[in-house]
């Protein structure tokens, strides 16, 4: 059935003043050092003309990583192009962080040049390494969140986590003038042994650490912030699409912790709580774990774009019990665990992006750090050649429209009708609408109360997993020297409009 939203601009309810990096991203800690990553889907399994499929193995996910997984190269911060579109984004939180910044030696001496790993690490982050992605945050203008290293090579479970491998970290970075400003112990500590962590390391071993780590924090860098505790959920919270009694990520680690387990009887408060999360699981990891995986022909469905939503509302209480009155972040989000859908990186990803992105600032103010900004299929960027996806344009027009003032739409959400509204960017005294139209059929109306502007984005063609989007029928390529095209709205009337099906909508009144 056709919706219908009438705007009452002058008429709403003010909730709260939301982040303004609220829009933020992570650099993998494997692309910093050269690593294993994602392998990338095929033009054929993008446009989903060709299934995507690998068959389960007995012996686990680590035996299937083969046909799953390659080995990258170190990034090039340095690249112009990358540099280029980062700063378009402007000041936003990068976290370098994921499971390889767990088991990284920091190798600030030249000590092991000859390629050789130090025992009970995976891999070595070089000096020049790390200035790479230091001098990448001062030239974009961008500010820095790190996780630290805490694997068998630096203690055993019973032996409390030292600080040294940290101190090279801060120190340096500090020193080097570009400070790190945020920081959490580990990531996905609720993982535990399957994350990186010791042999044997339980909750409790955690709780101990990330008290040891958080009082050293305070007393040499008490300007960096405390974050945690970016666990991904387990069988207490349901995660993506799987239900409590199927389980969820817990099913790929021999042992896990419950977000309660990681932080009770802590002794040290966070000053930001944290959480991951994904819509699912991808296609890659879908015969490994069926019950988490979406199809594409579900990525519009209500179910599906709620599944961000409901996970939100489930933190909310574990954040007013561990970080009462703070932020809520979620340090790595995207569509799905495991390197992402074949469709993340076409239109048909936005929809989430965008309903996200308006769905959590609705309920709290906090931080999104999307996974990743240019490397698999989920990135911003396209790994290597760094050209922009659908999403990147997608959060570009949030950024530039989207103030920080968030109000209550007055509308419920459903099918062809998510609505969200908060301050208009350039004028705080207009408000910016965005209306998801997610109907694959029907149009929505919208009474548009006086004259405005308006901002229609599509996949082009009106293919829904297209690689190329359009703004009001206008492609969004790239021009010469990587310039942004046109990202102006178009005038519209008061009056009755009508959006789309499939389409995303941002409106300013």
């Amino acid at each position: 059935m056709a919706e219908f939203v009438k705007l009452n601009p002058s008429d709403l309810k003010a909730l709260h003043e939301q982040n303004p990096y609220l829009v933020s991203y992570n650099v993998e800690f494997a692309e910093v050092t050269g690593g294993t990553f994602w392998k990338a889907y095929t033009p054929e399994q993008i446009a989903g003309t060709e299934l995507f499929h690998v068959e389960p193995s007995k012996d686990g996910i680590a035996a299937m990583y083969k046909d799953l997984m390659q080995v990258y190269p170190p990034i090039d911060l340095y690249n112009p192009k990358l540099r280029k579109l980062t700063k378009d984004l402007g000041t936003t939180w990068c976290r370098v962080s994921g499971t390889w910044a767990t088991k990284t030696y920091y190798d600030f001496d030249g000590e092991y040049t000859d390629g050789k790993v130090p025992e009970g690490y995976l891999n070595v982050l070089t000096k020049e390494q790390w200035i790479g992605v230091l001098d990448f945050v001062r030239d974009c203008n961008l500010k820095l969140k790190v996780s630290v290293a805490n694997c068998p090579g630096l203690h055993s479970a019973e032996e409390p986590w030292p600080s040294t491998e940290a101190e090279k970290l801060f120190k340096f970075s500090k020193e080097y003038g570009v400070p790190i400003q945020a920081a959490e112990f580990a990531n996905e500590p609720n993982m535990l042994e399957d994350t990186g962590f010791p042999k044997g390391y339980t909750a409790a071993h955690y709780r101990r650490d990330a008290d040891l780590f958080a009082t050293w924090l305070k007393e040499n860098y008490p300007e960096c912030l405390y974050v945690g505790p970016s666990d991904t959920g387990g069988a207490d919270v349901s995660f993506g699409k799987m239900k409590k009694e199927s389980g969820g990520v817990e099913q790929l680690a021999r042992h896990s912790a419950t977000c309660p387990e990681l932080m009770e009887g802590a002794k040290v408060p966070v000053d930001v709580f944290s959480y991951h999360y994904y819509n699912g699981i991808s296609d890659r990891l879908a015969s490994v774990m069926p019950a988490g995986h979406w199809d594409a022909s579900e990525a519009n469905s209500e179910d599906y774009l709620d599944t961000a939503i409901k996970f939100c509302r489930a933190y909310i209480p574990y954040r007013d019990k561990y970080c009462t009155g703070g932020e809520m972040w979620v340090t790595e989000s995207g569509d799905a665990g495991g390197g992402g859908d074949t469709w993340a990186s076409t239109y048909l990803d936005v929809l989430r992006t965008l309903n996200e992105l308006g769905g959590f600032s609705a309920l709290t103010r906090g931080v999104i750090f999307h996974n990743t900004l240019t490397a698999s299929d989920y990135a911003y960027l396209a790994r290597f050649v760094h050209d922009p996806r659908p999403n990147f344009f997608a959060v570009k027009l949030w950024i530039d429209l989207m103030g920080t003032t968030v109000y209550a739409s007055g509308e419920p959400v459903r099918e062809g009708a998510h609505v969200y509204v908060q301050s208009y960017k350039a004028d705080p005294t207009k408000k910016c609408y965005l209306i998801i139209n997610n109907s694959e059929t029907e149009t929505t109306t919208v009474d548009v109360p006086n004259d405005g502007l308006i901002w229609v984005l599509n996949g082009k063609d009106g293919f829904k997993r297209s690689t190329i989007m359009t703004l009001n029928g206008r492609d969004l390529v790239l021009g010469e020297n990587w310039e942004l095209p046109d990202l102006s709205g178009d005038p519209i009337s008061a009056g009755k409009i009508e959006l789309a099906p499939m389409t995303c909508t941002f409106l300013v009144v």
